[in-house]
């Protein structure tokens, strides 16, 4: 191969390699310690919500579907830590990834479960994406300056004592954690 020939090849093998780099980065979980990312949908009512519009309290996005029985599990400790937790700053996100055709089936399971924390609906599974899960259900808990302080992966007991006291460090201000 001539010098020319191979000049030409490093500028286009340096664009290969930078977009298999990204390429994995898009792959990489979402870690504690990490900004929460950009999610928005659309509430069971029709009422959008945006994390970014929650900056300033503490977040617990919950990613479910009805089909799951381990998210079934979840939701009465759920309704019971939103009860808890409501009044001292914490909003509970349920983001059900259930198909389209579902959502008569989401509207039941909320009603048959007594939930009364806002339920997203996200069909195309954009959550799945954004916050790079591996599966339902996975949970992560937003503090009030937008980072993930815990994260989840499967059934986890939204009562017990160590979730409790995450949820209560969140929505401690950074600066007050940190003393």
């Amino acid at each position: 191969m001539g010098l020319f020939a191979k000049r030409q090849l490093l500028p286009a093998l340096c664009v290969v390699l930078l977009a298999a780099c990204d390429g994995a980065a898009e792959r990489r979980p979402v870690s504690v310690g990490a900004p929460a990312p950009a999610f928005q949908a659309v509430t069971l009512q029709g009422d959008s919500i945006a994390l970014a519009d929650m900056r300033g309290d503490a977040v617990l996005v919950n990613i479910w579907a009805t089909w799951c029985p381990p998210c079934r599990q979840e939701m009465p400790g759920l309704q019971a830590l939103h009860e808890e937790y409501a009044g001292e700053g914490l909003h509970v996100l349920g983001v059900s990834i259930d198909s389209r055709s579902a959502g008569r089936d989401v509207a039941t399971f909320t009603e048959d479960f007594g939930l009364t924390f806002p339920i997203l609906l996200d069909p195309e599974e954009r959550v799945t994406r954004v916050f790079r899960t591996t599966g339902v259900p996975e949970t992560f808990l937003i503090d009030r300056e937008g980072e993930i302080v815990r994260r989840w992966i499967g059934l986890f007991d939204p009562m017990a004592e160590d979730t409790r006291a995450s949820v209560a460090e969140a929505l401690r201000p950074r600066m007050e954690r940190s003393s």
